[in-house]
């Protein structure tokens, strides 16, 4: 005989979403963690709401949010906390609405994800002038995302390490393995690493 299985409470996916670095990735957790147990989907502001969106949460998370996808997570958890039947599309939409006042999802808008952890919008890259080019970060890369040469004694003119964003799946492997900190870590639309 089978275990019933155990039913996913809101507290406890708020509780896991707090985990996440940027508001915008915990609500969009949060919001796909609602559709995949507690909502019950008999009240269409909550039904119709939570997947419109998580589309656009996912458009902002992805670096492909627009100014319509905010004034649309607006409008719609407005309308979740307003009309829901239940605490639970009530609570779902509060918690989308809780960030959006503090202009993190502005900033997702504009190119930029402030805690720095929604891959699309972030890169790491090599300072040439602090890499000593020992080449610890190619060898510990598993997706050979870095390029570069070891120095080598009595030999010159090495072909500098540089990190291949198309291939970059932004593990941080690489600045954690830096013995000099020539790795930073900068905005997508950055032309060159901040403060450096």
């Amino acid at each position: 005989m089978t275990e019933p299985a155990k039913e996913i409470k809101v507290e406890d996916i708020k509780t896991a979403a707090e985990g996440k670095g940027c508001p915008v990735s915990r609500a969009l957790y949060f919001v796909t963690e609602f559709l995949a147990g507690p909502m019950c989907g008999r009240c269409f502001p909550c039904a119709m709401g939570t997947y419109e969106a998580r589309i656009r949460l996912q458009n902002l998370v992805g670096g492909k949010g627009t100014e319509d996808d905010l004034a649309a997570l607006r409008r719609i958890s407005s309308d979740m906390v307003e009309a829901s039947f239940c605490k639970k599309g009530k609570d779902t939409g509060k918690f989308i609405l809780d960030w959006m006042e503090t202009g993190v999802y502005q900033e997702h808008v504009a190119g930029r994800c402030p805690d720095k952890t929604c891959a699309a919008l972030i890169e790491y890259r090599i300072i040439p002038g602090r890499c000593i080019n020992c080449g610890d970060c190619k060898d510990v890369c598993k997706d050979f995302a870095i390029q570069g040469e070891k120095k080598k004694p009595m030999k010159s003119g090495y072909l500098p390490f540089e990190i291949r964003q198309k291939r970059c799946t932004r593990c941080g492997n690489c600045i954690s393995v830096c013995p000099v900190g020539a790795i930073v870590l900068v905005d997508a639309l950055a032309a060159e690493p901040v403060g450096v």
